[in-house]
């Protein structure tokens, strides 16, 4: 999650679908402490920083959006981690407007995305990368899933159990 500004209902709501499913979130950040959410909503102990990730210690890497996302999410680091997962066939994806940081890493070549779009610059990001835009809530695509806000955050944690399980 960004550090400042991340999106609460996709973070709590995402959170929670996987912890009922039995799994266990670690919450990492561009810093230390605590993520402050970008509306009215819970602010977000960080686990560790993003320069602590090692792909080898997750069964998935997923990006919560919000406008903070790319202000403080959207750099190497993070494309590290989403580069590592790419290359090791592992699950990660994005919801709201982190699937545009997924299209920053290089990543989402030939395959389908959704995302927020509501400054109507998602399909450009798409074209760019030769990413395939749909307008759907929740995409899967291998072991990629994005998602296109808040409203889709229940959805987008039960596309990652699924894929996970």
């Amino acid at each position: 999650v960004a550090s400042d500004g991340f999106q609460p209902v996709e973070y709590w709501t995402t959170k929670k679908v996987l912890e009922e499913a039995g799994f266990e979130v670690e919450t990492a950040s561009d810093r230390a402490g605590v993520a402050k959410a970008a509306y009215e909503g819970e602010d977000a102990p960080v686990d560790l920083t993003l320069l602590e990730v090692n792909i080898d210690d997750y069964a998935g890497i997923y990006f919560i959006g919000g406008p903070g996302a790319l202000t403080h999410l959207d750099h190497e680091t993070s494309y590290r981690i989403i580069r590592e997962s790419f290359k090791n066939s592992e699950p990660f994806g994005a919801i709201c407007l982190s699937p545009r940081i997924l299209a920053h890493a290089g990543v989402m070549a030939g395959k389908k995305m959704t995302g927020w779009d509501d400054d109507n610059k998602l399909d450009i990001e798409c074209d760019r990368v030769d990413a395939k835009r749909t307008h759907e809530a929740v995409v899967t695509d291998g072991n990629v899933i994005t998602a296109n806000g808040p409203k889709s955050a229940e959805e987008f944690g039960e596309a990652i159990v699924k894929l996970l399980k």
